[in-house]
């Protein structure tokens, strides 16, 4: 696999200095030289723009940088090489990464990564919480902000400064949605939506799951649904048994299993980030409290509480890795106690 690093040498002078080496594949491949560089901050530009290169599937052409001065990359350009170079981390985490610079990139995306200052960080913060951001979500943008500045060799780093000011924010206590209300958007969802909806009710899944669940992890016979080990914190492949009315449903949109893609995605059409905008937009238009995707996750937990199950089957349910964080932080108490009626939300939307 390519890859790109740094090394330090001392010069027979005393004299600091940073290499900046490649590989065009595994550990076997030979070595390439890249650069070398009395800072740091220059050696790490360099770096990030060689796996930007080797991410492109592109040799890196170090001729090409001495024909033209290299100019810093915009944040936009940075972020989708860090992206691109994050081989390292699971598709949902890869999903997690794309969410939170993507509320970055359409506010700094055309800054040149050396010209950003605490400032326009900070502005980017107020325009965040202007627009309703919860300082979590927030937060989350800063620090994926400063890992790609990080990697751009920015140093010092804006988006790590002791002047960053994040919004303050009450502690409030999490209400998941009412069956109610769960019904209600259900209704008010385009039709692409009420699927991933019902689902991510029934299964306590996160939202990733929507956009990384394939055909081929639909269990037909067994009427069951595998969330990979690439998706859950646990980092153990875990199936989720479906209720006949949500498994008719679902095998109602697939082709003829002679056709059928294995690796095309259960839910076409449909990330995280639409479904989000979908659910907060049908929760506007039926005038009842916004909730997430991610609530939907502490209703289901609750609602297992609440029928009795134990903590260890709860956290094995929904793939939770540790058994106090299961019952701290994701169980409510419910105002009610119901099951989506989904046998006859089906019926009356087909």
């Amino acid at each position: 696999m390519p890859s790109a690093w740094v090394t330090t040498r001392v010069t027979a002078e005393g004299d600091k200095r940073y290499r900046v080496m490649f590989r065009l594949g595994g550990r076997e491949s030979m070595p390439r030289y890249a650069g070398s560089f009395p800072t740091k901050r220059e050696a790490l530009a360099r770096k990030a723009w060689v796996v930007g290169e080797l991410a492109s599937m592109r040799v890196p052409d170090l001729a090409a940088l001495e024909r033209e001065p290299a100019r810093a990359p915009t944040l936009s350009e940075a972020a989708e090489r860090w992206r691109a170079s994050r081989v390292d981390v699971t598709e949902a985490t890869r999903v997690l990464h794309r969410v939170a610079l993507g509320r970055v990139v359409p506010l700094l995306g055309d800054h040149r990564v050396d010209e950003l200052n605490v400032d326009d960080v900070n502005a980017m913060i107020a325009e965040l919480t202007k627009a309703g951001r919860k300082r979590e979500t927030i937060r989350k943008s800063v620090k994926y902000l400063a890992a790609v500045l990080e990697e751009a060799g920015v140093d010092p780093n804006p988006a790590r400064h002791r002047r960053i000011r994040l919004p303050h924010e009450e502690p409030t206590d999490i209400e998941p949605p009412t069956t109610e209300h769960v019904e209600t958007v259900y209704r008010l969802l385009a039709s692409a939506y009420r699927l991933p909806l019902l689902w991510l009710d029934w299964s306590g899944a996160r939202v990733a799951s929507v956009e990384m669940i394939l055909v081929g992890d639909y269990d037909e016979q067994d009427r069951r649904v595998r969330l990979r080990a690439t998706t859950t914190k646990t980092r153990t492949a875990l199936w989720v048994d479906l209720p006949d009315p949500l498994a008719d449903a679902i095998e109602a949109t697939l082709p003829p299993r002679e056709d059928r893609n294995s690796d095309a995605p259960l839910f076409p059409g449909v990330s995280a980030d639409r479904l989000r905008t979908a659910i907060t937009r049908a929760c506007r238009a039926a005038g009842i409290p916004a909730f997430s995707p991610h609530d939907l996750r502490h209703r289901r937990i609750s609602l297992l509480h609440r029928q009795g199950r134990s903590w260890a089957e709860i956290a094995r349910f929904v793939g939770q890795r540790k058994l106090s964080i299961t019952a701290d932080t994701y169980t409510h108490v419910l105002s009610d106690g119901r099951e989506v009626d989904l046998a006859g939300l089906l019926e009356s939307s087909r």
